[in-house]
């Protein structure tokens, strides 16, 4: 039977006003379990700087008995009333570095919760075509790099998206951030296949992706200044070349 042009709008019209009220509430539904799914990531990532963790390993579980954590400004002050984990570093990495928020997350003992044993710290910049961003772990002495996790949203598969794999973030591992007083950093160098092992601030670079090398290079160094007074004042260390 041949429909008038009026009903064929008419009911194209009621069903995608359905179908859009579906996914509304569908979405709304499930943005809780997404936000929870979302802080669980973060908190593994967090704990896999400093550790091998296995599928079946209780993360929440893990964080909660071994992570403490809290935030402090650029001075290195710690912020009241401020948890770590609801800071957005999207959003803080939009503001001066002297107006930005820092999460600190300390691993403590598994045996002595009063002993800090790491010091994470979330870091942000910007790749080659996109954000990138991940967690950096210090050891106790505030200068050796325990381990790095770093993601991104659009970098290059098999050239500037190797910087989530486990081969390049490996190569932090054991690298100082301090010469002498000063902070250094790490920087990954242009070309691959160099041996970097007995140079504490440099790794080998990603073969066909300097500019995603450059911005790791960017952010660890503008982020190691941004805690730089909270460095400081664990380690008494005096001065800061950026």
């Amino acid at each position: 039977m041949q429909q008038s042009n009026f009903y064929i709008l008419a009911y194209t019209a009621g069903l995608t006003i359905i179908c859009g009220l579906l996914l509304a509430v569908t979405a709304t539904g499930l943005k809780p379990r997404q936000d929870e799914n979302i802080a669980l990531e973060q908190k593994r990532n967090i704990l896999a700087s400093v550790m091998t963790l296995k599928e079946t390993d209780d993360v929440k579980a893990i964080y909660e008995k071994r992570v403490k954590s809290y935030v402090v400004d650029f001075e290195g002050e710690v912020k009241e009333g401020v948890k770590a984990e609801s800071v957005v570093a999207a959003d803080e990495y939009k503001k001066p570095k002297e107006d930005r928020l820092y999460p600190v997350y300390e691993i403590v003992s598994e045996t002595n919760p009063n002993k800090a044993e790491f010091y994470v710290f979330p870091v942000y910049g910007f790749g080659l075509w996109d954000n990138i961003w991940g967690f950096v772990a210090l050891q106790e002495d505030m200068n050796t790099i325990k381990g790095v996790k770093f993601e991104h949203k659009g970098e290059t598969p098999g050239l500037g998206a190797r910087i989530a794999t486990e081969e390049i973030q490996a190569r932090y591992v054991g690298k100082k951030i301090f010469e002498g007083n000063e902070i250094v950093s790490v920087a990954m160098q242009k070309g691959e296949g160099q041996d970097y092992s007995n140079n504490p601030h440099q790794v080998d670079g990603m073969s066909g992706a300097t500019i995603t090398g450059k911005g790791v290079n960017k952010m660890l160094l503008e982020y190691f200044g941004g805690y730089y007074n909270f460095i400081k004042s664990k380690t008494n260390k005096v001065s800061l070349n950026q």
